[in-house]
Parts: C-alpha cells; structure tokens; sequence
C-alpha cells in the first residue's frame, strides 16, 4: 500500500488521444476514486479562482470571452504554439492542481485512487503515486482520435501531439502500460486483469452498488449488460437513438450505467458520469406505463449516492419532456427545472453546456453538497 495509509494511488498518463480519460473512467466504474488533474487545471482558472488574476497578469485580457470568463481554447492555442508561454502558464497551475488533488485524495474512502494527468511524469503529481500507468496509441489513431473527437484538422492534432514530451519516454516509466489499439472489449480486459491485481477484493464493478425495494432492484451496469441496454434504449426512444451493444461498449468508456429492474426485468436504465466533481445523467429512460415514481425515485437515488461517493457537488440531469413533467415528482426528489446560466457556480454551468444534448434538453438541477469540496478552486 501507499506512503499515504490506507491509500494506493494510481498516477496514470499518456499522450493525448491514447485513451487515458477512457481507462480512468473503466477504474471508476471498477470502485476506484479518480481525479481528472486537467480538468482541475480548467477550474483553477475560472473567475475567481486563484489562477484567474494570475494568467491574466502573464498573458493579457484579450484571453476573457464576453462573461469575464479565460477562453481556454485561445489559451490553448497559445500555449502549445509557445513552449515559453506553456511553460508559465504550468508554473501558474500546477501548484493549484497538486493542492485540490491532495484535498481530494484525503477526503476519499475509496482505497485506491487515480489521478488522471497528461504531465503527471514532469509534475510533483508523480510523487503521489504508487504505481504508473501509461497509455498508449499509434500516432495515426491518436490523429485520427482528435479529427473525429475534437474537430480538430490534421494539422492542428499534429501540433497538439508535438508538444507533448515523447510517448516512449512515458512508456519507458510505466509499471504498467495500456495499449489502446483494439476494441473497447479488449481494453476492457486489459484494466479488469490489471485491477484484480490491486484491488481488495480483486472483483470487478462492485455488486454492492444495489437496492432493493419489494419486487425491485437497482444495480450498476456491467459490459455484459450491453446488449440489454441497447435494445431497451432503442425501444424506449422509438428510434430516436439506435443503439447497439458495440455503441454501449464505447459509452462504458465514458459513463456509467444503473439498471432498474422489476421481477428481473429490465424496465429502466440511467447513464450518467462525474466530471469536475459534477453528476451529469444525460440517459435517462423508463418503461411506458411503469410507475415514475417508483422508477425515477429507486434510478436516481442510486446515481445520487454513487455521485456523493465521488464527492460531486452538484447532480445535473438531462431527461425528455415526458419525464421532466413530472413536476411533483422532481420536487419529492429535490431537483428543479434549471437553465444553465442560472447554476450560479461556473463549473456547474460549463458542466451543464458541456453535457446537453441540445439546447431544447430540459435540465433538473440538484446541489448535493453545501460545503463545495474545492472552493475557490
């Protein structure tokens, strides 16, 4: 186990487009804690956030969109056209970045823990951890990743991939290395062998995660379960979302899935993640004529105390029309119908720009914490 008691940490890195965000999501929903350290980098320099007035000082108020807010994409591009500029702007987070991940780890019960970090092996990140882990991709998929992914053209993913340190460098420090070039079926495989290795139990997705009340249960989602939730996606949405179990496979790598049954029948699924300490459900479907309450009610609450697990701070959901109707339901559950730029907190706006499906998704807003686990950061 860890320097630190009780804790074995996990420092996981790679290039980008090499699937790192992909296994820290497989680890998660495997009954890890992970933390996304360039996410928390995005957060430290939001508005008044302690890296906010500091970029500004270094790189100019040409940077701030039309809210006040550091627009990161010419941020972006700045940086990885300026190895200099890269450079201060790291010395501004970076210490931020390694004060919210210790707060975030100390507060953790679970005993393993991942941080996420594409500079983890040049930062004080790299002391944390107890084992390193490395993914890795040909720099085709990797180009091929970001074109698909991010817009981005040829030429721009080139850029991105050159200023990053060299893969091989990272691969040479692993104790242990992913290779991402296969499906997500065998990427799968490879982090479930390596976790059994490591975990307490040496389980995969943790059956704990379950309820029951009468007749039903709600249970997380394992890849097994794949085909299962496609057909039923496809059937609750009438078509408007096709599904295959290929298709659920890949959302594994980016959401979590809780499962409601009745009398061992699959009636209702929610998909849902954690980002930035924020629960953003964007799939939520229920058999027609099923009680809502009883479903929504048993979904949810499971989703919430998973959510709470991770220390979110705020849930977010995205559901159809239909569902969001049922007004008196989402009041007895605690959440009412928001628009994003009402959120009040930054971070859960963006969390909720980021996430919506279009701009006519109703979203239903709980806070789930009081005390907000990375004020100011």
């Amino acid at each position: 186990m860890s320097h630190l008691p009780g804790k074995f940490i996990i420092g996981l890195t790679g290039n980008i487009a090499t699937g790192k965000s992909v296994v820290r999501r497989m680890l998660e929903h495997l009954g890890a804690y992970t933390i996304d350290a360039d996410a928390l980098s995005h957060r430290a320099i939001s508005k008044g956030a302690p890296g906010y007035q500091p970029v500004l000082n270094e790189f100019g108020k040409w940077l701030l969109d039309k809210e006040g807010e550091i627009d990161r994409s010419k941020l972006g591009r700045l940086a990885f056209s300026d190895p200099d500029a890269l450079a201060k702007l790291e010395d501004i987070v970076h210490p931020l970045v390694r004060q919210a991940t210790d707060m975030l780890i100390q507060r953790a019960r679970q005993p393993i823990i991942v941080v996420e970090a594409i500079k983890l092996l040049e930062s004080d990140l790299r002391q944390l951890a107890d084992a390193i882990w490395v993914t890795d991709a040909p720099q085709e998929v990797q180009v091929e990743r970001l074109i698909r992914k991010r817009g981005l053209t040829r030429d721009e993913a080139l850029q991105r991939i050159m200023a990053q340190s060299a893969q091989m460098e990272k691969v040479a420090a692993a104790s242990v290395v992913i290779r991402n070039t296969g499906s997500y079926e065998d990427l799968w495989k490879q982090v479930t062998a390596q976790w059994k290795k490591i975990s307490p139990t040496g389980d995969t997705i943790p059956v704990v995660q379950k309820t029951q009340a009468g007749r039903l249960e709600v249970q997380r989602g394992r890849p097994r379960d794949s085909k299962s939730i496609a057909e039923l996606v496809t059937r609750l949405s009438k078509g408007t979302r096709s599904m295959t179990a290929e298709d659920v496979m890949e959302g594994f790598g980016d959401k979590a899935y809780m499962l409601l049954r009745s009398n061992g029948r699959l009636v209702g699924v929610a998909g849902w993640q954690v980002e930035n300490l924020v629960a953003r459900t964007t799939d939520v479907y229920l058999e027609e004529g099923f009680d809502p309450a009883q479903g929504l009610e048993g979904l949810i609450a499971e989703v919430e105390r998973a959510s709470r697990d991770l220390q979110c701070e705020a849930s977010l959901i995205f559901s159809s029309e239909e569902l969001a109707a049922q007004a008196e339901v989402w009041t007895k559950l605690g959440y009412e119908r928001r628009a994003p730029e009402t959120l009040g907190v930054q971070a859960w706006q963006d969390a909720a720009l980021e996430s919506r499906p279009d701009a006519a998704s109703p979203l239903l807003f709980k806070q789930l914490r009081q005390d907000r686990v990375l004020r100011p950061i």
